[in-house]
């Protein structure tokens, strides 16, 4: 027996979610399924963005208060209790809202598509002419031998759960979910070696900006490995692996494996509603995020798309300006300046233009740089690491992009972007009076 429904919405993130609280307040009858009962909220809440920031808030603390190693282990076994408590209270918040909706359903199980409307779900069908996917995505592992099964190896959902600090950490990966790892663990006290293939630190960032993370990090104590070529992992922890010097060995208590994610669709059977996927593999979507099946739309990681919390928000927003009006709905292409964080310490954030993406266009720009210790909250704060930077268009005055390398780079970012977005010429951030001691009085003196 098929049950007919208004809305059939597969996985319970933040455009998941969103989508079905609006259409439930609409009347609309709606059943939204959910693979695990321990992701109600979606990766950012359960395994992504707040227990991972939980702790990240933790081992800077730890880094201050603590000596010995015993007291080590033991602020690192309550840090992990405390994101535990976070983790579980939002999401006991998260099913409650959805679940006081009497024409909401919450089904828990692996839904797989029959048909171009219709999804199986724990030995249930339903039908419904608008199916809604955000899945999200899933860490990607590379099959290197002795990788499977093996008891030190850990993906970044599962490390956060080790109650025990490991005294040596091995990241495969240099990508910034392995950054961000790496500066945690290395503040709670243990021992971290970065593996990565590429031979440059943050390829994708500009040099100075990548320079100097990378030798704040080696400063620390993190050990960075660059041009690896990962060969095995031996049951005992050990890591072999190649560079242009030769082959090594590395005991590790636990390993990282941060060598990227991807969509999270291998159980969805997309082929069965005959929906199709990009050349990457993941679910390819129009303007509106629609499918090439009419009804069927991909919010958030699984589209392919940045893969950030906040993404998937804007993603139900394109959504439900398609559904209102589909004839002046809002297009993905008119999605403009999106900033991105690094939750390290401190924080490194982008949004715009590097220069060498100004430089590889032949874009003329103004180039505007401020050294974190200048800044007096900086000071008050304790760390004076870090460097600012702002790409100008000297016409129009208009900020191409920043790089922010700095304690509460993450809020001052946004600022950033929203001047992007309406055109604020930086004139304006620089002469904007400012509350002080704050960071953001920076842009008084980085645009000076």
């Amino acid at each position: 027996m098929v049950t007919p429904v208004d809305a059939i919405i597969i996985g319970f993130g933040k455009a998941g979610k969103t989508l079905a609280g609006y259409l439930a307040k609409k009347g609309e009858k709606v059943v939204l399924i959910e693979q695990d009962e321990t992701m109600y909220g979606g990766t950012c809440i359960n395994r992504g963005c707040i227990p991972s920031k939980t702790l990240v808030k933790n081992a800077e603390r730890a880094s201050l208060l603590t000596k010995t190693w015993s007291e080590k282990e033991r602020f690192y076994r309550e840090a992990v209790q405390d994101k535990m408590t976070v983790v579980t209270t939002l999401r006991g918040k998260n099913y409650g809202k959805l679940a006081s909706f009497p024409n909401l359903k919450i089904v828990v199980g692996t839904a797989a598509f029959l048909g171009a409307h219709e999804v199986e779900v724990g030995g249930a069908s339903y039908s419904s002419p608008k199916i809604f996917i955000n899945t999200g995505s899933t860490s990607f592992v590379p099959p290197l031998t002795g990788i499977k099964d093996n008891p030190h190896v850990y993906l970044s959902d599962t490390l956060m759960n080790l109650t025990v600090l490991p005294k040596t950490l091995t990241i495969i990966g240099g990508g910034y979910i392995g950054l961000e790892f790496a500066n945690m663990f290395n503040l709670f006290g243990s021992k971290v070696t970065i593996l990565q293939v590429e031979d440059s630190f943050i390829p994708r960032e500009d040099r100075d900006i990548a320079v100097a993370i990378a030798t704040d990090f080696e400063k620390r104590g993190i050990q960075i490995v660059y041009g690896v070529s990962v060969d095995s992992l031996d049951p005992d922890g050990t890591v072999h692996y190649k560079t242009k010097e030769g082959s090594a060995s590395l005991p590790s208590e636990a390993i990282l494996v941060a060598t990227g994610r991807k969509p999270n669709i291998a159980s969805l059977h997309l082929e069965k509603a005959g929906v199709a996927l990009t050349s990457r593999g993941a679910i390819a979507v129009d303007e509106h995020l629609e499918t090439n099946v009419p009804g069927v739309f991909a919010m958030g990681d699984v589209n392919g798309g940045l893969q950030f919390t906040y993404i998937s928000l804007d993603d139900f927003r394109i959504v439900k300006s398609y559904l209102e009006n589909p004839s002046s709905a809002r297009k993905l292409s008119e999605r403009k300046n999106v900033a991105y964080s690094v939750f390290i310490s401190p924080a490194f954030s982008r949004v715009g233009l590097s220069e060498a993406d100004a430089k590889a266009k032949g874009i003329e720009y103004k180039l505007f740089t401020l050294p974190a210790g200048a800044i007096p909250k900086a000071l008050v704060l304790g760390n004076t690491t870090g460097l600012l930077k702002a790409l100008v268009d000297p016409k129009t005055n208009l900020i191409l992009g920043a790089h922010l390398y700095c304690n509460e780079s993450y809020e001052l970012i946004n600022l950033i972007s929203l001047a992007m977005d309406y055109q604020i010429p930086y004139t304006a951030l620089r002469d904007k009076i400012y509350t002080h001691p704050t960071m953001s009085e920076a842009f008084n003196d980085l645009f000076a």
